[in-house]
């Protein structure tokens, strides 16, 4: 029901918000690729709470365990179990959301489907869900180290405030220089300050996350319904609060001509990323030209802010609920690790059904 992802490198996430523990089972991690506890935790501490002013302030240290399938620090080609214990959930602050539905939320359409809901915490929608899918992604990264490649995103986007950044030259230590996730110093600073005042004023304000993936050879992806953009947009899009999807010039090449928009060849590898232009994202007939990946994640704002608002109760009865408990102002800085795994988890899998092929 939804809750696997991957055909040859696969992945089930597990848990509620306010249950036990969250987590993750990765299956069709290839044997011998190295795999610590510091790499995983690394991944895990740039997603959790309390990081950080202008985040969830719900105190959880996401310590990892892995329960199987590593031995000495090297995958061994049997299912990896991943679990992150709940330490801080406070389901007090939910009570009043047991009988209401908060607006824009997937309370009532998990209700609706389901005809029951973990009302503490939001349950599988919650983002603590992305937990099991940052620690695998940390995983994915170690497979496409060893053919590679290196995925990273950055915030380029909150509210008004645009950052330019260079796809091919941005660094991890750059993303991580801010609270913001923005390489971008001068916007990151607009930014900080634009998500503590919507804080402050019990709002939520969205934005963009955007990612590359350098080394990706040619010849990753498939034709017709596996198109690596196709399942690019299915890995980003299931994360929570992310409604938009772009790869490459996206809806901005609407703009352009085909003569303006081709992308030119050159039988210099080097000359074609450096000088050549990349409006396809890297991405041709579904399948990698060879060029940097390039893809964009849109977020909305989050959906509980603390002002009241009307909505329904279960027994679809006309009431007003005022958002209480902690919740993110805006979910960009976060969200950039989990877009980050989800790319890593695309190219993994396709990197192993490439190599399946023995071409």
């Amino acid at each position: 029901m939804g809750n696997t992802f991957g055909t040859l490198f696969r992945i089930t996430t597990f848990g509620e918000s306010h249950g036990g523990g969250v987590g993750v089972v990765i299956d069709g991690c290839p044997p011998r690729i190295p795999i610590t506890l510091q790499a995983i935790q690394f991944e895990l501490d740039r997603r959790r709470p309390g990081q950080s002013s202008i985040v969830s302030q719900r105190k959880e240290a996401d310590t990892a365990e892995i329960l199987s399938g590593v031995q000495d620090g090297l995958s061994l080609g049997t299912p990896i179990a991943i679990l992150v214990r709940n330490e801080d959930a406070r389901s007090r602050d939910y009570d009043e959301m047991r009988e209401k539905f908060r607006p824009s939320h997937a309370d009532y359409t998990y209700h609706e489907k389901f005809g029951i809901r973990a009302w503490s915490g939001g349950g599988r929608a919650s983002a603590r869900e992305t937990i099991g899918r940052v620690a695998a992604g940390a995983v994915a990264k170690e497979v496409l180290r060893s053919f590679g490649v290196e995925v990273l995103a950055w915030v380029s986007k909150v509210g008004q405030i645009t950052a330019e950044v260079s796809a091919e030259e941005v660094t991890m230590e750059q993303v991580e220089a801010n609270p913001v996730r923005c390489p971008s110093t001068e916007a990151a600073a607009a930014i900080l300050s634009l998500i503590e005042q919507i804080r402050k004023d019990g709002n939520s304000v969205g934005g963009v996350v955007s990612c590359v993936g350098r080394g990706v050879p040619a010849g990753w992806g498939a034709p017709v319904f596996d198109k690596l953009e196709a399942d690019l947009g299915k890995a980003v899009l299931s994360l929570p609060a992310c409604k938009g999807f772009e790869v490459g010039s996206g809806f901005a090449g609407t703009d352009m001509t085909g003569l303006d928009h081709n992308d030119e060849f050159f039988a210099d590898q080097e000359k074609r990323v450096t000088t050549g232009s990349n409006f396809s994202g890297g991405i041709q007939g579904g399948i990698s030209n060879g060029m940097p990946i390039l893809l964009r994640a849109a977020f909305k704002p989050t959906a509980t802010v603390m002002h009241e608002q009307h909505t329904v109760t279960e027994s679809h009865e006309n009431t007003t609920l005022k958002g209480r408990g902690r919740h993110d102002p805006c979910v960009l800085p976060r969200a950039v690790p989990m877009v980050e795994a989800m790319v890593a988890l695309v190219l993994a899998d396709h990197a192993l059904r490439q190599r399946a092929l023995g071409v």
